[in-house]
Order: structure tokens, then C-alpha cells, then sequence
């Protein structure tokens, strides 16, 4: 292998290399952590990303060389991921469901509104708004195809909350209420721009990463349904805030209903997720309980991350300028 990034030749091979030039992969190791995310990232959109955009790469899927490169490099993921985790305290010592409510509940209130979204709403300028929401990419990118993926396997109360959750993204049968759609309108209004990958911070590429981890790997089911419902438990407050920011800076009345929506329904989503999944599931399978916190607590600890540098970004760029 040439000293090219991983990320880059695995793009090459899959796209045009064939067989021998994956083969030629076996064993690689990524330039650095960075490398480690767009290389994942890119097997992850083998799994789960729209047909149109993978092309004829998906036929390499489940590639021998593809499935050892993304089960290394996950399992070096995740001993970073369990050593962080080893710092979360009492949190890792709920057992009983009313403990891993309690916990999840938690992990959801520490640093419920960071100050990236609090910069955002009283400080922030039209541009610096913008350039956050196109990083952030909504308070729960991607979350219609995480939540359908979550369902599989479960039963009972879990699973009928969690099919209603993903009705209310398909907007309950309305296309014009459907999650994504929202998103769309809300992309046009404030002419947001499209940042490629390659130009992401390492933070996002992690934070996106994370959902591909969890929706390809079974096993890791538990972990999800965690970091799922803390989603749901910290979209609204910071969603207000970003709302905020748009009365503020007087934003197109395009820009403002997807962020109502959430502002408005995943408070109430928050507390369904856990009366109703995380409870139930925890009684039923106790040995469940703390790893639904382990995931919550995992998204939490990679969202503050991704928060933090991009408002020490944006505002190094606007001393800058």
C-alpha cells in the first residue's frame, strides 16, 4: 500500500480498484484518528446509505477485506470508548430499571445546553449561525433510519414506542411533516451550505461515525437505544435555543419550522423513550440496563466534543476575519 491516507484508497478500490486492489488493503492501518473516521464513515455508507450515492461500490459490501478493516478499526474505537467510560462513576453501577431511568436522566442533564448553543442564541452572527446548523446537521441527523434500524429484534412496549417515534419522523403519514423534508426547507431558506466530508472537523466525523457503529453492529443494540433516547431527552432545549438565535437575527420564516417541531415534540418523545423503552427494557433484560446508559453516556461525551470545537472554530475564524 502506497503512504496515501487508508480513506482514500479504500475510496479508490472500491469505486474502481476491484478485488485486487482491496486485497491489497488487508492489514492497513489508518494515518491517524481523523483517517480512522473517514474510513469508517465510508464503509458505513455501504450499510446504510441511499443506493444512488454508494453506486456500484455496495456490491463489495460484505468484502472480506471490508469486514476485517471495519471490525479493527471499530474494536480500537471501542477501547477508547470503554476507557472514557470507565470515568462515568456511579452511572456505570445502575442495575435496576428505576437506577438506569435515574442514570439516563442524568447523563441527559450534564450539560444539557452547552455553550455552543447558548453562544448561539445570544451572540452568534447570521453566518456563524448558519455554519453551525450545517455542522450540527440537525439535533438528530439521520435519526428515521437509526430508529427503524433500533426496532429490529425488539418486542412489546419497547418496540411499539419506538415504531411510533418513527411514524412522527415520517410525519405521521404526511409528506409534507416528514422529518427530512423539514430538514430540506429548512437547508433552502438559509441557503446552507454543503460541507464535504473531507472538510468536517475530527469531532463531527467521530459524532457521525458513532450512528454508523451503532446501526451496523447487533450487538451494540443495547448501546443504541440509549444513545437514541438521550437524543430525544436533549434535542428540545437546545432546538429553543436555536430558535432563539433566529428571532434574534430575524431568519426566513422557511428556517423556523423544523426546529419548532423538535422544540415542540421531543420533550414529550424524551419522556415516552423512557417510561415506555428504557424501563420496560431494563426489567425485561436487566443485564441491558447499564449498557443503555454506557450508549447514552457515549453520545453525550462525543456530542460536547463536536459542540466544543466548533464554537472555538467559528470563533477563532470570526477573530480572524
Amino acid at each position: 500500500m502506497s503512504t496515501s491516507s487508508l480513506s482514500s484508497a479504500l475510496a479508490s478500490a472500491l469505486v474502481t480498484g476491484g478485488d485486487a486492489a482491496l486485497d491489497r488493503l488487508r492489514g492497513a492501518a489508518p494515518v491517524d484518528r481523523r483517517d480512522r473516521f473517514l474510513t469508517l464513515l465510508a464503509i458505513y455508507d455501504l450499510h446504510t446509505a441511499p443506493l444512488e450515492v454508494v453506486g456500484e461500490a455496495i456490491r463489495r459490501q460484505g468484502h472480506p477485506v471490508v469486514a476485517e478493516l471495519k471490525g479493527r478499526l471499530e474494536a480500537d474505537w471501542l477501547v477508547e470508548l470503554d476507557a472514557a467510560w470507565a470515568s462515568a462513576g456511579t452511572l456505570a453501577q445502575a442495575s435496576t430499571a428505576d437506577e438506569v431511568v435515574q442514570a439516563m436522566r442524568a447523563v441527559a442533564a450534564r450539560d444539557r445546553l452547552p455553550a455552543a448553543y447558548t453562544w448561539l442564541a445570544k451572540q452568534a452572527s447570521w453566518e456563524q449561525v448558519v455554519d453551525f446548523l450545517a455542522l450540527e446537521g440537525g439535533p438528530d441527523g439521520g435519526f428515521d433510519d437509526l430508529v427503524a434500524v433500533c426496532q429490529v429484534g425488539l418486542s412489546g412496549s419497547a418496540k411499539l414506542e419506538l415504531a411510533k417515534n418513527y411514524w412522527d419522523e415520517m410525519g405521521q403519514g404526511d409528506a409534507t411533516g416528514v422529518h427530512t423534508t423539514m430538514y430540506e426547507q429548512l437547508v433552502e431558506a438559509i441557503d446552507m451550505p454543503v460541507i464535504p466530508r473531507t472538510e468536517l472537523p475530527l469531532e463531527a466525523l467521530e459524532r457521525a461515525a458513532l450512528g454508523g457503529l451503532f446501526a451496523t453492529n447487533r450487538w451494540l443494540q443495547p448501546e443504541m437505544v440509549g444513545a437514541l433516547g438521550l437524543l430525544e431527552l436533549q434535542a428540545g432545549p437546545r432546538c429553543r435555543l436555536v430558535l432563539q438565535a433566529f428571532d434574534r437575527l430575524g431568519a426566513p420564516a422557511g428556517a423556523y419550522p423544523f426546529y419548532v417541531e423538535h422544540a415542540e415534540v421531543d420533550p414529550v418523545h424524551g419522556k415516552d423513550w423512557m417510561d415506555k423503552a428504557i424501563r420496560p427494557t431494563a426489567e425485561a433484560t436487566p443485564a441491558w440496563g447499564p449498557r443503555m446508559v454506557k450508549g447514552a453516556w457515549w453520545r453525550a461525551t462525543v456530542n460536547l466534543q463536536f459542540f466544543a470545537a466548533v464554537r472555538e472554530s467559528l470563533l477563532e475564524e470570526s477573530a480572524a476575519a
